[in-house]
This record gives structure tokens, C-alpha cells and sequence, in this order.
């Protein structure tokens, strides 16, 4: 299992790729493995060219997208995404959507939580929150 969340939690001393990289130093990934799936990663979330950037050098929706890597890094079967959009432009919101919709069709289980209604009309499956109770949700 895999998050990310509104702050993105980067490390600020490190380069995007380092950032990525760090839960595979947990895991005790080997380098060459590790760095190739940081790349990939990166890759995915259209920041290639940014790896050696420091997060004070990056934007905040080029921030939000490391955030993104790092979890994917990881291959999680579960990955909590709390407002995976919320700092990014409509195309960039777009191309981040379809990769966690892709990975979903891949059989990852994705927790999306969002107060953007597209966003969420591109979910498969909604629940909503009222006053603090679980509403009925829709299957799409």
C-alpha cells in the first residue's frame, strides 16, 4: 500500500529522482534497480527531464507529481490518492487521471478522495461523504 496526500512530504535536500528512489532504499532495492524504476516512474508522470531538480526548483504540481512517483515506486496493490490533483492544470490533471486508471485496469485498487467533481466522474465507482456519514455510492 501507497499514499499520497495534499502536502507532498519531499525531501528538500534531495533531487526529484532521490525522492522517488527513498522507499525503495527502504525496501532494500539494489541501485541499478532502483534508479531505473525511479526513472520510470518519473517517466510516467511526464517529469523525466526534471530528475535532477530539487523541490524548491519545481512547482507545485511538478512537486504533486514526485509525491505521485514516490508512491508508485513501490508497485502498491492499494494506493490512497487525497486530492491527486489538486495542484495541476486540466491536461496534466487529465494525463494523471488516465495513469491511475490504467493501473486500476492493471488490478491496483485505487482510493481517490477529491472535491473536484470531474475528477471523480471518472471514477468507477463514487461514495460520498454528508455530515459526517457514508452516503450510498454509484457504480459507473
Amino acid at each position: 500500500m501507497a499514499s499520497f496526500f495534499k502536502t507532498f512530504n519531499l525531501l528538500g535536500k534531495m533531487t526529484a529522482l532521490e525522492n522517488v528512489e527513498l522507499p525503495l532504499i527502504y525496501r532494500g532495492v539494489k541501485t541499478k534497480e532502483r534508479k531505473a524504476r525511479a526513472r520510470e516512474c518519473l517517466e510516467a508522470v511526464g517529469l523525466k527531464e526534471r530528475a535532477a531538480h530539487r523541490p524548491n526548483q519545481l512547482s507545485g504540481g511538478q512537486q504533486q507529481r514526485v509525491a505521485i512517483a514516490r508512491a508508485l515506486a513501490g508497485q502498491p496493490q492499494i494506493l490512497l490518492a487525497d486530492e491527486p490533483t489538486g495542484a495541476l492544470d486540466s491536461k496534466t490533471s487529465d494525463d494523471i487521471m488516465a495513469l491511475l486508471t490504467a493501473l486500476n485496469h492493471q488490478g491496483r485498487t485505487i482510493v481517490l478522495i477529491t472535491h473536484d467533481l470531474e475528477v471523480a466522474r471518472k471514477a468507477m465507482r463514487t461514495v460520498s461523504i454528508r455530515d459526517g456519514k457514508l452516503q450510498e455510492g454509484e457504480h459507473i
